[in-house]
């Protein structure tokens, strides 16, 4: 059995092609690379795939209740998905193209708990998005 299909079944999702394709391609996304469901979309149709936009929307909606996708909402409405992990990191987004690179850095993570412990909290969650540009150009997202 792959391993697509054994993340599916422990989240409780019926194994279905669209749902593995989609799957697949979240896993093979490059380090730190976040995708839109657009993005998706694009990647099945240039394979061949004949899923429709709409699925690929359910299914990403799908794989979030499930916790196997985490999306982030980014200003401008721009929403991506990346697949859930235990590891804490943080994200830079390009405000003219959209891309979103992740980043971690042990001594952001060290200050955010500095803070919390000198204003009396302890850190439940936490999200860091930083904005800005491309360096040397932006490039076009997928």
């Amino acid at each position: 059995m792959s391993s697509e299909n054994q993340e599916l079944r422990k989240a409780g999702l019926k194994v279905t092609l669209p749902r593995v394709k989609i799957y697949q391609i979240l896993e093979r996304a490059g380090e730190g690379d976040h995708w839109s469901a657009e993005n998706i979309y694009k990647i099945l149709m240039e394979s061949g795939e004949d899923v429709g936009l709409a699925t690929v929307y359910r299914v990403l909606t799908q794989f979030e209740a499930a916790g196997l996708v985490v999306r982030h909402h980014f200003e401008g409405g721009h929403s991506v998905f990346e697949l859930s992990s235990d590891e804490k990191h943080d994200h830079i987004v390009c405000v003219k193209c959209g891309r979103v690179k992740e980043f971690s850095d042990p001594g952001l993570n060290a200050r955010q708990q500095q803070i919390a412990k000198e204003l009396g909290f302890s850190i439940s969650d936490r999200t860091v998005y930083l904005y800005g540009v491309c360096e040397g150009g932006c490039k076009k997202p997928l």
